[in-house]
């Protein structure tokens, strides 16, 4: 199943070891605004800039005035505003600089150039101002106020960035570190790196397998799930195929290495998940776009506002300061706090929901679904083994007929007698003790049961026993052949008294799921790596539009492609290390969060409680997020229709100017009001 893990992953080769691909997938990479930026470096100078910005509102002559109270002051007290929020300019105003030097080196201007022509325009003006070239007021205060809430929101947007960064990682873990080499001279350890096609390698029972290859000795089952998505072990035996990373079962093996390094399928799917992230990691955010727009809006105004002030005569002291209100109205306070307020408070809801979401494009783009997929194992189903249908002899009770089986079974280990004992205790069916346990090799197992002798198998057992089955049994049996189920008969006296249908169950709140889906007109699509008789029965169980069965690994990407090159709007719904290219492919990947570490890292959208029901709620708070970014952009931006004529001077003649001090007012003013906007937020209920 999906979600097993094992002991052996605690223990990991080097994430970066023969993977070049991971850290190299921004080589032809459009230009990124955040590269080089992490959180900490965001955190850091936002707490340094607000204990610095601090004293420069306190000691604001414009401040003093709104609020009605008069700074202490002292020799020197002139000078904390300037110095101080020069230190803010330098130290946290720089990043915006050097962001804004790479847009403009590949000629994409946008929010860092949009701070940064704001923050060096009120710098230097307040410098010509403190130093007596011009007669204004300086600008301190909204300087150092201006740059510190930009560090606040690039903080909570790179939060958000940096977590959607830690899917190769996980998928490194699946490898052991080290290998048992058996050579001419016995065995010996060696680093998984060190492993060469040809050579041989013991695999002892419960270890994972460290590299691809073909089995030479031995035979044994082996858990695949977490590569190939099917749900049962599967048996392998001399010259069958094993895959690297998967968990070998009691047997122990002797295997030929046929693939390391980049040539795992286990490497495919890392860089099948390398590119998807890489190609999701271009996409502009909505706040960048307006940027760049308002970039042009308020350099284009800040000389048509020079050019006009200067052809009707105006000194150039006036026409400098209109210039200077422009930009400083045109500054992105609000317009950089818009998305990453939102995207805040849309994380905390949705965490109160049960939705993690850790990238926030997802949650953005989930409003638009039209079609949901869904990975089969773990996700629709437990994962897990269980009676999923029964049918007994004549004059029989079910009950008591699956305590039996489950007491027989009770001391075996083998996933199907586990999925018939667990599906007893489920039904609180007190499960009696079983004596003289044997398991007969390709047959079944046997033992007494309060003093009876049953025996539980398949097929060959029948033949074994030369077993009398009645005619109702037989068809229950070939049924659930049909649908890719095990066919197990709990034999009495060489009479079968039952047959269970044993397969991977179909989770309750599955039902309930593509339901709620359906009533939204969203299609519904299943991908497993399972039999197509076995997916069909489950498509059929949940009423599933489409089906994608028996697809491998590197083909599920694939076929999430094939969903989008129709037109489609996709997310991807998974639990397994097999879904995490798919997952990143997808417009939306939603993690089941019983899953995987590497489903959840490649997922944009994590169910924390592992509840497919609340998948609908993705779409409703996606929805209600896109509406408040909606506003806030367009008033943080849109505001500016308005405010930088009148900064410009356009009803001068009227006697109505604007300062810059005013215009940095104004500005404030649109901050509070986008912040505002982003709380009411909250009240969406899902």
């Amino acid at each position: 199943m999906s979600e097993h893990t094992h002991p052996n992953h605690e223990h990991h080769a080097d994430p970066n070891a023969g993977h070049e691909t991971h850290g190299g997938h921004n080589e032809h990479a459009d230009h990124d605004e955040h590269e080089g930026h992490n959180p900490t470096m965001f955190r850091d100078k936002f707490w340094l800039s607000l204990i610095l910005t601090v004293p420069v509102v306190y000691w604001a002559a414009h401040v003093q005035m709104i609020v009605g109270y008069t700074a202490f002051e002292f020799p020197g007290s002139a000078w904390i505003s300037p110095v101080l929020s020069t230190a803010v300019f330098l130290y946290g105003g720089l990043v915006f600089l050097k962001g804004a030097w790479r847009e403009l080196s590949v000629r994409l201007p946008g929010m860092m150039t949009l701070i940064s022509l704001a923050i060096s325009v009120a710098f230097i003006f307040s410098w010509v101002v403190q130093l007596g070239l011009i007669e204004a007021d300086a600008i301190w205060w909204e300087l150092a106020t201006l740059v510190t809430i930009m560090l606040l929101g690039h903080w909570i947007e790179m939060r958000s960035i940096s977590q959607a960064q830690g899917a190769l990682q996980e998928l490194a873990k699946l490898l052991p570190d080290t290998a048992t080499r058996v050579t001419a001279e016995g065995e010996e350890q060696v680093p998984v790196s060190e492993l060469r096609e040809g050579d041989i390698v013991l695999v002892r029972p419960g270890e994972s397998v460290p590299a691809d290859g073909l089995i030479r000795k031995g035979t044994s089952e082996l858990n695949e799930a977490m590569i190939t998505g099917e749900s049962r072990p599967v048996a392998k035996e001399e010259g069958d195929e094993v895959i690297a990373a998967t968990i070998n079962g009691e047997g122990s093996l002797r295997v030929e290495v046929t693939g390391t390094g980049e040539k795992t399928k286990l490497s495919g799917i890392m860089r099948l998940v390398a590119d998807a992230q890489a190609s999701k990691s271009r996409s502009q955010h909505l706040a960048d776009r307006a940027a760049r727009i308002l970039t042009g809006v308020a350099i284009v105004s800040g000389v048509v506002t020079l050019v006009a002030w200067q052809f009707v005569g105006a000194s150039i002291e006036f026409s400098i300061i209109r210039v200077v209100t422009v930009l400083v109205i045109a500054c992105p306070h609000a317009l950089g706090l818009a998305v990453p307020l939102v995207v805040a408070i849309s994380t905390t809801l949705g965490a109160r929901n049960g939705l993690l979401v850790r990238d926030r494009r997802g949650l953005e783009d989930a409003r638009n679904l039209d079609t949901v997929i869904f990975d089969k194992t773990g996700t629709l189903t437990l994962g897990e083994f269980r009676v999923v249908e029964m049918s007994v002899a004549e004059g029989e009770s079910e009950e008591q007929m699956l305590r039996v089986a489950a007491g027989v079974e009770s001391e075996s280990e083998h996933p199907i007698a586990r999925g018939i004992v667990r599906t007893a205790e489920e039904r609180d069916i007190d499960v009696p003790p079983a004596d003289g346990f044997k398991a007969v090799t390709g047959k079944g197992v046997a033992a007494s049961v309060e003093g009876v002798e049953y025996h539980i198998g398949g097929p060959a057992l029948l033949e074994a026993e030369n077993a009398q089955v009645e005619d109702s049994l037989r068809t229950a049996a070939e049924a659930a052949g049909r649908r890719g189920q095990a066919a197990i008969y709990l034999l009495r006296g060489g009479t079968a008294l039952a047959v269970f249908a044993v397969a991977d169950a179909v989770r309750e709140e599955s039902r309930e799921a593509v339901r709620a889906l359906h009533d939204r007109e969203i299609e519904v699509a299943m991908l497993t790596g399972d039999a197509q008789a076995v997916a069909d029965a489950v498509a059929a169980e949940l009423g599933i539009d489409t089906v994608f069965a028996q697809v491998l690994p590197e083909d599920k990407a694939g076929k999430v492609r094939e969903l989008q090159g129709q037109g489609k709007k996709v997310a991807m719904v998974g639990d397994g290390v097999n879904d995490a290219p798919a997952l990143a492919t997808a417009d939306i990947g939603i993690a089941i969060g019983a899953g995987t570490d590497v489903a959840v890292e490649a997922g944009h959208i994590v169910l924390v409680r592992s509840d497919p029901r609340d998948i609908p709620k993705i779409i409703e708070l996606s929805r209600a997020t896109y509406r408040k970014m909606f506003q806030n952009l367009w008033w943080a931006a849109g505001y500016n229709i308005f405010a930088i004529p009148l900064a410009a001077g356009v009803l001068a003649a009227w006697g109505i100017l604007l300062t810059p001090a005013v215009g940095a007012v104004l500005m404030s003013a649109s901050t509070v009001i986008v912040a505002i906007n982003a709380q009411l937020l909250k009240r969406v209920k899902l």
